[in-house]
């Protein structure tokens, strides 16, 4: 299975959506039988609106409960559809916890899925018994202990780099565990609120999840910064014990090349055979 072309069939053009939603009620981004799922409620408006038969192109899948910030989708629509006031006319149909923010014509060579740099999430902790305000009660998960924000620090930063993180992904067949982690750090607001900023080129099926599981022992004492590190160089499975809740973690951001390199970066990169097939 080869990588899909950049070309667009003729007598059409590639549309750039970014959108938010709050993934407390969908059963994830991608379509599936008799379920809610966010990819479903879009591409029904956009049909309605475009009549067509659209079928996108996600820049980062997301499971059950887990929330968007800022995602970015490509879909191909005839030329002729009138995109300028689509946004607005799609948040029309939209239930209200899905919001486009943009859509318009994407520069050539753009793809929401081979084309991002990368990819950044953040996950939100309310620790040591705090209880939870209503704002934050979705997108945000509670912690008996309290936690060192410093120790989870000193172990995000030991795992910055390419490196294999077999440990801290479920398998996938197909897959690459391979990631370039670009950033793993922790700040406690003045609202008392545990943050986690997790950037990389992409990630491995429930990736962020077991990051921050781990990082949590090593914050509550259970376990020294290194471990972290010996994990990932022993390539030792964590516990299915330490995957953190769906519905405290956020897309947060989707960062492409300049578009003039477009086309360089998407011809640079190699995906796996899974990500072909999710692809198709």
């Amino acid at each position: 299975m080869t990588k899909p072309t950049l070309e667009v069939k003729s007598g059409f053009s590639r549309l750039r959506v970014d959108l938010t939603y709050d993934g407390s009620d969908f059963s994830g981004w991608a379509k599936q039988p008799g379920l809610r799922t966010v990819q479903e409620e879009f591409e029904t408006a956009l049909a309605t609106l475009t009549r067509s038969e659209p079928s996108t192109i996600i820049a980062g899948r997301t499971d059950a409960g887990v929330h968007a910030k800022h995602q970015v989708l490509h879909v191909d629509l005839p030329t002729d559809i009138d995109v300028e006031n689509l946004a607005f006319r799609l948040n029309q149909l939209l239930k209200k916890d899905v919001r486009v923010i943009s859509a318009g014509w994407a520069p050539p060579h753009f793809h929401a899925r081979f084309g991002p740099i990368s990819r950044s999430y953040e996950y939100k902790i309310i620790d040591g018994g705090k209880i939870t305000a209503p704002l934050d009660r979705h997108d945000s998960v509670e912690w008996f202990r309290t936690l060192d924000v410093d120790l989870m620090n000193q172990a995000g930063r030991l795992l910055i780099g390419e490196y294999d993180f077999f440990a801290f992904c479920k398998h996938r067949p197909g897959t690459s565990t391979v990631k370039n982690l670009l950033n793993f750090t922790w700040q406690r607001g003045n609202d008392g609120v545990v943050k986690g900023e997790i950037t990389a080129n992409s990630f491995g099926y429930n990736m962020v999840r077991n990051l921050v599981g781990a990082a949590v022992c090593v914050g509550e004492g259970r376990f020294k910064p290194e471990w972290m590190l010996k994990t990932l160089r022993d390539k030792v499975r964590i516990s299915d014990s330490y995957v953190f809740p769906a519905k405290g973690l956020s897309l947060v951001k989707v960062e492409f090349p300049p578009v003039e390199q477009y086309l360089a970066h998407y011809n640079s990169y190699q995906p796996t055979s899974a990500e072909l097939e999710d692809e198709g």
